[in-house]
């Protein structure tokens, strides 16, 4: 797989309530999105990002880990032929994104993202 970005996703309560620390404090002051239960927050020049998240909204797991690559449907093929956990299948989400969650060895919940172009 080839990997164009990682980000860590946190488990906050109220993604509202964190923006001040995240955004002010920490100077991730790019909110690139916000769909009420997951946000993204990053520096001006996007070097460095977060992910908040109250919840997923469409798996039974939350994520710990969000790694973008640009074939998901190789990466799709790859976890399984390795024999890794798929823990939430392949799946187009409404809000664009193509995307799985595997479970690393170590027990990391990882959401493979693909973006269609």
């Amino acid at each position: 797989m080839q990997v164009h970005k990682v980000i860590t996703n946190i488990a906050v309560d109220d993604i509202d309530a964190a923006r001040g620390f995240y955004a002010d404090f920490l100077g991730l002051s790019d909110e690139e999105f916000n769909l009420g239960w997951v946000a993204r927050f990053s520096s001006p020049d996007h070097a460095a990002s977060v992910q908040l998240v109250t919840g997923d909204r469409t798996a039974e797991i939350d994520s710990d880990i969000s790694v973008m690559t640009e074939d998901v449907e190789a990466a799709w093929a790859e976890a399984q032929a390795s024999g890794y956990e798929i823990v939430h299948p392949l799946t187009s989400e409404e809000w664009g994104p193509r995307r799985f969650f595997v479970r690393a060895p170590d027990g990391t919940v990882v959401n493979v993202v693909g973006h269609p172009h």
